[in-house]
């Protein structure tokens, strides 16, 4: 019997893993509003009635998708700062927030975290789930630098939430950008900027 249900256990989150897959690749190309459950069904090769089984909306599967992102993104920086070997924190968190930038240039990302996002999720759930992934990993950074003396003590969590703001705002700059080679270059020197003037003299 536990054999049994560890096996619809490994089936349901296998179909659930499924639909989040379907669901971020069909609302990154098309945008919430052009993609039915229907569809993500479809793409998923699940039924409808799996759809709802796991997830009760079409609002609720995003906001599964729009976590999962998150977790991808949060994922290819960590990877970025351990490739590049940073000799401090505070450099490593400027290449943090250089892999951030990086990592909002894939069309999914635009679509689904930056455009999509805060208008279907509302504001509070949206700032809340950023909160989770990428904003922690610039406290967990700013913490870092701080305890090594390079940044003066202060409350991290507004800071962070300043600094990823201005990630935001950077790469919808990048999203509706109609030269996003030169508007890069832009924008990574602003971040560039506020990261650096952290430093304590």
């Amino acid at each position: 019997m536990n054999a049994d249900r560890r096996t619809q256990a490994e089936r349901s989150a296998s179909t659930r893993a499924a639909v989040i897959r379907a669901g971020r690749e069909l609302f990154g190309e098309h945008g919430y509003g052009a993609v039915s459950t229907i569809a993500v069904a479809a793409a998923a090769g699940v039924s409808r009635g799996a759809l709802y089984h796991q997830f009760a909306d079409k609002r609720d599967l995003f906001e599964a998708v729009f976590e999962d992102l998150e977790r991808s993104v949060v994922g290819m920086i960590n990877d970025a700062v351990g490739q590049a070997r940073a000799p401090d924190p505070l450099a490593g968190l400027l290449v943090g927030c250089l892999a951030c930038l990086q990592a909002s240039t894939a069309p999914d990302v635009q679509r689904i975290a930056l455009l999509d996002g805060p208008a279907v999720l509302g504001w509070p759930l949206w700032r809340e789930i950023q909160g989770r992934h990428t904003t922690r990993l610039v406290e967990d950074a700013l913490t870092a630098a701080i305890d090594a003396n390079q940044v003066r003590r202060q409350p991290v969590r507004p800071l962070a939430l300043v600094i990823v703001g201005a990630l935001d705002e950077c790469a919808r700059i990048l999203a509706h950008s109609e030269d996003v080679a030169a508007d890069t270059v832009v924008v990574r020197g602003v971040v560039e900027q506020i990261v650096s003037g952290l430093a304590l003299d």
